[in-house]
């Protein structure tokens, strides 16, 4: 009996410019492995994307599409905003993404925005961001990432809600931006103070983002998420 074919799930690299204490001393793309593990034990094939191919020839053959998370904040201009002295930009990298993400929109790939990747798709769908949170609020973490940082409150009557079949979820927390409206996207979780931990978009058939690392598998809605985007991509 011959077996299905796993579906093929693209993964954004970061890019780093390469230095002599780096990996290497020319430019590099870099990723943690378990964006990749997290993939894979859900049944996916995880194929990792560099920048310089074209995304609609890439989103032919991928399945669905991961958009990662990084030390570095989407551009600003793109939502209409001058940059906040905090805010670190990696302009190649965002039009990157951004490329790849209306390509797997317009051809109903299903989509997986984590961290950055979900304030990409926020302002994809005409939102905005925070630049940068206040540090009261304690978003990133001081515990490592592979423990809990909050719980996140999940939205009834969201694809999110009937994915992880709970109504609350433990999540690390890494980020100093978030998002402020979510334009066309729907809210589907929120922290304890406000901000908004996902969004979807009604109009895809899976198009979610998270803010927080589901790839470290914390809670068991983690590998659930992982799971739908498999299925959805199968």
């Amino acid at each position: 009996m011959t077996l299905p074919r796993p579906p093929l799930i693209g993964i954004t690299l970061d890019h780093e410019p390469g230095s002599e204490r780096a990996f290497s001393r020319y430019p590099f793309h870099a990723l943690r492995e378990n964006y990749l593990t997290a993939v894979s034990e859900a049944g996916g094939l995880p194929v990792c994307l560099g920048y310089g191919q074209n995304a609609d020839a890439l989103m032919d053959r991928l399945d669905a599409l991961i958009i990662t998370g990084g030390a570095f904040d989407v551009d600003p201009a793109l939502y209409g905003e001058e940059p906040h002295p905090l805010t670190t930009l990696k302009s190649s990298r965002t039009s990157a993404e951004h490329a790849l993400l209306r390509a797997a929109l317009v051809r109903d790939r299903p989509v997986l925005g984590i961290c950055g990747g979900m304030q990409l798709l926020a302002v994809e769908a005409g939102g905005t961001l925070i630049q940068h949170l206040p540090p009261e609020q304690q978003h990133e973490q001081p515990n490592p990432r592979h423990e809990p940082g909050h719980a996140v409150s999940i939205l009834p009557g969201t694809q999110l809600a009937r994915i992880v079949g709970s109504s609350t979820m433990s999540v690390n927390s890494s980020h100093h931006q978030a998002v402020r409206t979510p334009g066309r996207a729907k809210i589907s979780a929120l922290a304890p103070d406000g901000v908004i931990e996902a969004i979807e978009l009604e109009s895809a058939r899976f198009a979610l983002g998270v803010q927080w690392h589901p790839e470290f598998t914390l809670d068991p809605g983690d590998r659930r998420l992982y799971a739908a985007l498999v299925e959805a991509a199968r």
